[in-house]
Order: structure tokens, then C-alpha cells, then sequence
């Protein structure tokens, strides 16, 4: 677990190290409702989970499949998007942000957070790109990066994974995002090595900073 300073612009980073699913589902819970009543401010979580399946509200059952570990825990949950995997080795992170403070769109958020995963990437000279149609990131045709967030009156929840030693041996026991034709990697499978991931938590919260705050500025401008 790392140190993360405070930024000037009121957001705050937790760093939670490893932790079972369902506790940090119901941080997000609470955090994106003290955040509707306006008294705390933005927050970005950062975590790695003890292995899961998290089903979203759109998802069909039948992506995950019976031949998978069946002590891993499942989870019905209100983010949008299909089925995902989360487990030891990936980054997680969930944004608590009220959007009225940057950009009332949802789009631009997904957008966003895409674009903040591709500049993160690059930090490992690892090309990623968007995919027509999906959401997430991807190099060449597989995906190293999920998206599902969840907006109650324009504050976020939930957020994005980015695999980076992550087993991917786990996504066999699913039909990843729904999607059929294509397959997922890591950073750590990309590059043949394994990765710091405390290094990656931080390349977020700097790629975080760069777009976000100073797309608030412009707003506030």
C-alpha cells in the first residue's frame, strides 16, 4: 500500500490495499451518498479484490459459465455492462466524483476514463486503444481494461479495472464483458514481466489529475 497525497483540488485518494469485494461495494455505497448530500468531497479508491465475479445490472447469467471455480464469490450489482472478473494482481478504481463539478455527461466520463487508462499504458510504452462499440481499452484486440460505473444525480460509482498481473486464468470461467470474439491480457503478459503495481496507482492519480482537474478548471474558468 502506498501513500497518496492530498491534491489541491479537494480529492481525496484511499488506498485500501487487498480487499474482499463486497466491503469496498458498500464504501462506494455510502461515500457516493454522503457525497449527494454535499458534505465530504471527491474521492478516487484504489483496491485489489479477493477473487470475484461481478454481474451488472444488463448482464446475461449465462456468461458465466459452469465450468468455472465455484467458490469464487458472485455478485449482482447496479453498475452497468455485462459480467467481469476482479482478483489479486488488477487495479481497481473507484471514482466518487460528483460530475456537476467537471462535465454533466456521462459519455465524457467513460470517455474519460478510457483516455486515462490509454495515457497510463503509454507510461509502459504498451499501445492501448478503444474498440468500436465497446467500452474499456484494449491492445489490439484484447482487452486489459473493463469499465461499469454507476451515477445517482450526477455522482459516480463503481469504475474500471486495469489487469496488470492479474491470473487470467479466471476469466475462463466467464464470457468476459459478453464479449465472445475477443480475449483479455495484462501489462505483466504484455510486457513478460511482472509489474509494481504501486506503480501503476500512482501513473492513475497522476493521469487522473491531468484530466480531470484540469478539465474542472476550464469548467470553473
Amino acid at each position: 500500500m502506498i501513500n497518496l497525497q492530498k491534491k489541491e483540488s479537494e480529492l481525496q485518494v484511499i488506498d485500501l490495499g487487498l480487499k474482499p469485494y463486497k466491503q469496498v461495494w458498500n464504501l462506494q455505497k455510502k461515500l457516493q451518498s454522503i457525497l449527494i448530500d454535499g458534505v465530504k468531497r471527491d474521492c478516487l479508491i484504489l483496491v485489489e479484490h479477493e477473487p470475484v465475479y461481478t454481474l451488472g445490472k444488463n448482464a446475461d447469467p449465462n456468461h458465466l459459465l459452469q465450468s468455472r471455480d465455484k467458490s469464487i464469490n458472485v455478485y449482482n450489482i447496479e453498475r452497468g455492462g455485462d459480467i467481469t472478473f476482479h482478483g489479486p494482481g488488477q487495479l481497481v478504481v473507484y471514482p466518487i466524483l460528483n460530475l456537476a463539478h467537471y462535465k454533466k455527461s456521462i459519455s465524457w466520463y467513460m470517455r474519460s476514463l478510457e483516455q486515462l487508462i490509454i495515457n497510463v499504458l503509454e507510461k509502459f510504452e504498451i499501445k492501448g486503444n478503444r474498440v468500436k462499440d465497446y467500452t474499456g481499452v484494449w491492445v489490439g484486440d484484447k482487452k486489459i481494461a473493463a469499465q461499469g460505473v454507476r451515477l445517482s444525480r450526477w455522482v459516480t460509482m463503481h469504475g474500471f479495472s486495469i489487469n496488470v498481473n492479474t491470473d487470467l486464468s479466471f476469466y475462463d470461467g466467464i464470457i468476459p464483458c459478453g464479449i465472445f470474439d475477443h480475449g483479455v491480457t495484462s501489462i505483466e503478459k504484455e510486457l513478460n514481466t511482472v509489474q509494481e503495481i504501486d506503480k501503476v496507482k500512482l501513473l492513475v492519480v497522476d493521469s487522473f489529475k491531468e484530466i480531470f482537474i484540469k478539465d474542472e478548471m476550464k469548467c470553473q474558468g
